[in-house]
């Protein structure tokens, strides 16, 4: 049996056990107060542990063209090779730098040079030292007070861009991809036409039309959708053969939505489609667009790097004619991710009548240097990441000269690649690339001469994604597909990274042979 003490010693000893318990606390809080948490010596060597697994890993045999681009598993079993679950307690440094070790294993090898997957690859190593260097200062683009360098670099380097594009003058900023660039042209197009949507809200408006491709990156319409003004009023303009924007069909367009009542507010061109690769005739937009008294925005996130290039800058005649570019140099010109700006001819600081808040937390107006320098007022955001310094310090390294010849590099490849297929049965071009996507169809030997079936297509639209399972599978290379309007699943081979030479290229077309003989 338990004997009962008597209460008051019950009590004494809660008593004694609560001083011990806020003793104890007291001790733990005072160590705390004259004692960093981070201990920098651990910390440091875990980090050169640490740089050493990624140089290793990502950038020896990520950028070998021996190694494999993947390492696939599939989900279940890959959760359980990472030990995704998080716990209360931490782990030891080694378990840490394993886990390290395993991030880099099975994560998609995007330097490699068989990776011809998207429109980003590759690598540039000063632009990845100033990625390094970005997060290691991790400091926010708001104020000049917290990123004095950073706000001069950003001011800097917009200004170069927009020379290219033709503006001796103007304004932008480096926006978090160019889906969201997009997105920002429509608001300031809207703003200038309706300036009483940013205080009276979408009720004080009539019905606006945007007009874009169908070929236009799909931020068109979700940035119609994002923002109030409905995906039902995006009109879609026919595009030729190669998929440009056909001028005479967009003011057809334009003036047919003004019949309905509606109020045409901004056409969305596109340099540089995402599966074609196709320009839209930006002058002669341009001459419907100051027709209508219209809004000219060009998304040239892909397509934009053509401006450096002497041999390949027509492409984007009339450019200087808009009102807004979106230019993605994390693209072709291997900026690194993310990378994006948006670039505006206005002058007036549209940005930041359309956007600012005056937080006076933040913005106060009685500060010891030039309110103009904080310019965290023009964006949506608040938080906003430093992406200049990449593009920055690999523009300073290479200069504009080595951006022209990378960009000049990708289109010689493009070359190459075609003319290839064309020597070798069962590639068939989707169309004459204008850029650096080379579209195509891998026709298998079993399909040959049989164009006339009933259930050709059907077949056809098979191939693709059986070739591209198999390759990721055996992790040899990676390449896209999609179907294109009428047209069933064909390939889509990006080549622009410049660490792929004409090996990369001519075993990308031995190996579509090798994997897909068979079908």
């Amino acid at each position: 049996m338990f004997c009962r003490l008597p209460l008051s010693v019950i009590k004494q000893q809660r008593f004694t056990r609560f001083l011990i318990h806020r003793t104890t606390m007291e001790s733990a809080n005072l160590r705390d107060l004259n004692e960093p948490l981070v201990d920098h010596a651990e910390g440091q060597h875990f980090l050169n542990e640490a740089f050493k697994i990624i140089v290793e890993e990502v950038l020896c045999k990520g950028t070998d063209a021996t190694q494999k681009v993947c390492e696939w598993k599939q989900p279940d079993e890959l959760s359980l090779l990472l030990d995704l679950e998080l716990r209360e307690t931490g782990e030891p440094q080694d378990r840490i730098l394993q886990r390290v070790r395993d991030v880099a294993k099975y994560s998609i090898k995007t330097s490699h040079p068989r990776f011809f997957n998207q429109q980003y690859g590759g690598v540039d190593y000063h632009s990845l030292a100033g990625r390094f260097l970005t997060e290691a200062l991790n400091t926010n683009l708001f104020t000049y007070e917290v990123a004095p360098v950073f706000v001069l670099m950003e001011t800097e380097v917009l200004k170069g861009l927009r020379q290219l594009v033709g503006w001796s003058e103007g304004d932008g900023l480096f926006c978090p991809g160019g889906s969201t660039s997009n997105m920002y042209a429509m608001n300031l197009a809207r703003y200038r036409l309706f300036p009483e949507v940013k205080t009276r809200g979408l009720w004080s408006l009539p019905r606006l039309t945007i007009f874009t491709s169908p070929q236009s990156h799909y931020s068109v319409q979700k940035g119609a959708a994002f923002l109030g003004i409905g995906t039902e009023n995006v009109v879609l303009v026919k595009v030729d053969d190669g998929g440009r924007m056909i001028p005479e069909d967009l003011d057809r367009n334009i003036e047919l939505s003004k019949s309905q009542g509606a109020v045409p507010f901004l056409v969305s061109c596109t340099s540089g489609t995402t599966v074609k690769g196709a320009f839209d005739p930006l002058d002669q937009i341009a001459d419907v667009c100051d027709k209508h008294k219209i809004w000219m925005h060009v998304d040239a996130a892909w397509g934009g790097s053509v401006l450096f290039s002497k041999q390949h800058r027509h492409l984007m005649k009339g450019v200087d004619r808009a009102s807004s570019v979106a230019w993605n140099p994390h693209k072709m010109l291997v900026a690194g991710l993310q990378c994006s700006t948006l670039l505006l001819k206005d002058t007036t600081n549209l940005l930041k009548q359309c956007h600012s808040a005056s937080a006076t937390y933040l913005f106060q107006q009685d500060k010891f240097y030039d309110m103009n320098l904080d310019i965290g007022d023009k964006s949506v955001q608040c938080s906003r990441k430093v992406d200049c310094l990449k593009l920055w310090l690999m523009w300073k390294a290479i200069g504009s000269a080595g951006l022209a010849e990378r960009v000049d590099k990708g289109f010689v490849h493009a070359r190459y690649l075609v003319d290839e297929m064309k020597k070798r049965d069962g590639f068939h071009l989707v169309s004459v690339p204008e850029f650096v996507n080379v579209c195509f169809w891998y026709i298998p030997p079993s399909l040959r001469g049989k164009e006339g079936s009933a259930d050709y297509q059907d077949r056809l639209a098979k191939v693709a994604p059986v070739i591209k399972e198999r390759m990721v599978k055996q992790g040899t290379m990676m390449v896209g597909y999609q179907p294109l309007g009428n047209l069933v699943n064909f390939f889509r081979v990006i080549v622009f990274s410049p660490v792929v030479s004409r090996r990369d290229v001519d075993f990308f077309l031995d190996e579509i042979e090798r994997l897909g003989k068979d079908l």
